[in-house]
């Protein structure tokens, strides 16, 4: 199935400077994969069961109310976007692609600054930006650069994660980091009208059931259990 991508300039161009958050902001962490560009099999079906059961159009356990639909998706990387990419299709819309893509050529510490510099491009968007006020948007982003302790020891006079950019901290309950192996999870985010400050925070589990048995549904900080025969990278080389 082909990704729609769109770049961030075809809404970036209508952010202000004014106060125009979404009401809600759907996060979720890339799936599994089998290297940094792409997912393996498992995370490709984690794509396909999100699809059905969570974000797509008329799914089972839609994250969306009745009528509602999502104004965008967002993502950061090609694996991101590929776990998108069936939710996305369903509701014939684009992935608003914010791109950092590991190059061969590119070492690890570039290739962090280039996501810490589209991580905070993607969240002043999505808080001033008039085509998302007052709806839903979905953020499929890199764990680290959703929360993690580690990074933001590591840039501490700048804000690299989402979690430091939507001013989670003064919510009780979000996690200070996304652990590496868990992909099993929603970060919900409610903003009040006419403000970009989030006023609730609620964490919701991924679970398939029987249709997507081999997906797993792991409560959160507990590893996958996935070893190398699954063709998913191990938590040691992410």
């Amino acid at each position: 199935m082909s990704i729609r991508l769109a770049a961030a300039a075809v809404i970036a161009a209508f952010a202000t400077a004014a106060s125009a958050a979404p009401s809600r902001i759907i996060i979720l962490a890339q799936g599994e994969s089998a290297d940094p560009w792409k997912l393996c099999e498992i995370g490709e079906q984690r794509a396909e069961a999100l699809a059905l059961t969570y974000l797509g159009h008329d799914a089972v356990k839609s994250l969306f109310a009745k009528g509602e639909e999502p104004a965008f998706f967002f993502a950061v990387t090609p694996r991101t976007a590929a776990l998108a990419s069936p939710s996305v299709v369903s509701w014939n819309k684009p992935v608003i692609f914010y791109s950092a893509t590991p190059q061969t050529s590119q070492s690890d510490e570039d290739f962090i600054k280039a996501l810490n510099q589209q991580t905070r491009e993607a969240a002043n968007n999505v808080l001033t930006n008039p085509a998302v006020k007052g709806k839903t948007v979905v953020m499929v982003w890199e764990n680290e650069h959703i929360a993690s302790e580690a990074l933001v020891a590591k840039f501490e006079n700048k804000a690299v994660t989402l979690r430091q950019l939507f001013k989670l901290d003064i919510l009780p309950g979000v996690p200070k980091t996304w652990p590496g192996e868990t992909h099993d999870y929603f970060w919900i985010l409610e903003f009040p009208e006419n403000s970009n400050v989030p006023v609730k925070f609620s964490m919701m589990k991924q679970e398939f059931g029987a249709s997507f048995p081999r997906v797993p549904a792991n409560d959160w900080d507990t590893p996958d259990g996935l070893d190398a025969a699954s063709g998913c990278q191990p938590k040691a080389s992410e």
